[in-house]
């Protein structure tokens, strides 16, 4: 093992922050024009895909820690893109679901994240792109 500290070209985390922006970068200009943040539209986007739920399970899903979930959740609620509602089991607890209007912002916005991401899977291509996502995948399940 090296002590030498590696050039920032060849830094995993500052390769991982610009592939970050590289892709986040049109789907922030899109998400600009919604009027919602990147933040935001992983909640939906959870939302939508796996119906109502507990905040705590949003967080985990969203990539997003609970104290920004719960002011994310008001700025969603305010904007009439969510509802909360108590658990029927536990009163203490809560469960959010998505609006209608939050649908439609999903539906009206999804293709063009979808054609975003094509985009980018035809210039890595295929086998390159899963590839990436395997491997992304597996760093993230490694133990600490």
């Amino acid at each position: 093992m090296t002590n030498e500290v590696p050039l920032t070209s060849r830094s995993l985390p500052i390769a991982l922050l610009r592939a970050r922006e590289r892709v986040m970068g049109p789907i922030r200009k899109m998400l600009a024009d919604v009027g919602i943040t990147e933040q935001q539209w992983r909640v939906l986007r959870v939302l939508n895909e796996e119906g109502p739920q507990e905040p705590t399970h949003i967080a985990d899903r969203a990539c997003l820690l609970l104290p920004s979930l719960t002011r994310i959740l008001q700025k969603l609620e305010l904007k009439g893109l969510i509802r909360r509602h108590a658990h029927p089991c536990d009163k203490r607890r809560q469960i959010v679901e998505i609006t209608e209007t939050g649908k439609q912002i999903i539906r009206d916005n999804i293709q063009v994240t979808v054609h975003l991401a094509e985009e980018l899977r035809t210039k890595l291509g295929p086998e390159r792109h899963e590839a990436l996502l395997d491997l992304l995948n597996e760093l993230r399940e490694l133990e600490t």
